[in-house]
């Protein structure tokens, strides 16, 4: 008897991705098993898009923390102006004092709260010791609501850092609802563009997990120091391999 679902030439690659290949087919339909759950997917990338910001474990990493927010005043507002995520709202940037500081973390929700709920702190865990054993200033962590990569300027611009790492929420996709991303500015300041930045992306345990994730940044933030430079004209040559921090 032909059995109901087709199996596709391809499916044993599938053991190799998460991307959707090879699914093979009822009839001339997709099987009713992946239309649930593309659907599902769907309604998680969804969900991630409208989650909150609630990182737990911050405390333990012994910083003070400052909660900010941008100047979209809530979550439909942020997907409405991008541009005002961009910003730092008024009440918050008076909460920050001038400091000498290397450099500052920030930690915004993005497109995706969800991602830096469970990621950020197991990467702070491992990047702070790690900095902080070199003697590197750091400045408060600040936690920013409805905020997107450019925020990170003016925080670190008011802050007075001579060096800032956004970690952000990317956009979910349909098979992966939770990657963080971290970028990396030298010399931060209002005005900045993306070129200015580097990008170590997709940090997740099935993606770039954290011991790798850290070990890319502590190798970009010290080249970062030495050349007194990031962006388009810094080069990632770490080669994903131990961490050569500040050699």
């Amino acid at each position: 008897m032909k059995p109901i679902v087709e199996e596709d030439a391809w499916s044993a690659l599938r053991a190799f991705t998460p991307a959707r290949i090879a699914l093979g087919r009822t009839g001339n339909a997709l099987p009713l098993k992946e239309v649930l759950h593309f659907r599902m997917a769907h309604a998680h990338a969804r969900d991630a898009v409208y989650s909150r910001l609630n990182v737990e474990g911050l405390d333990a990493l012994g910083l003070p923390v400052m909660a900010l927010h941008s100047q979209a005043r809530d979550r439909h507002t942020y997907l409405q102006r991008p541009d005002l995520g961009r910003l730092l709202d008024e009440r918050s940037a008076a909460t920050l004092e001038h400091g000498a500081y290397d450099l500052v973390f920030v930690i915004a929700d993005g497109l995706s709260a969800t991602a830096v709920n469970h990621h950020a702190v197991p990467l702070l865990h491992r990047l702070i010791p790690a900095l902080q054993e070199t003697g590197i200033r750091l400045a408060p962590l600040c936690l920013l609501e409805e905020g997107r990569v450019a925020a990170g300027d003016p925080i670190a611009h008011l802050l007075g850092a001579r060096m800032s790492i956004v970690l952000i929420g990317e956009r979910p996709g349909l098979s992966a609802a939770d990657s963080m991303g971290a970028y990396m500015t030298f010399a931060p300041r209002p005005g900045l563009t993306d070129e200015s930045r580097n990008c170590v992306s997709n940090i997740r345990p099935e993606g770039l997990f954290y011991a790798a994730a850290a070990d890319r940044l502590l190798h970009l933030i010290g080249a970062s120091m030495r050349l007194g430079l990031s962006g388009v004209g810094l080069k990632d040559q770490s080669g994903g391999g131990e961490n050569t921090f500040l050699e």
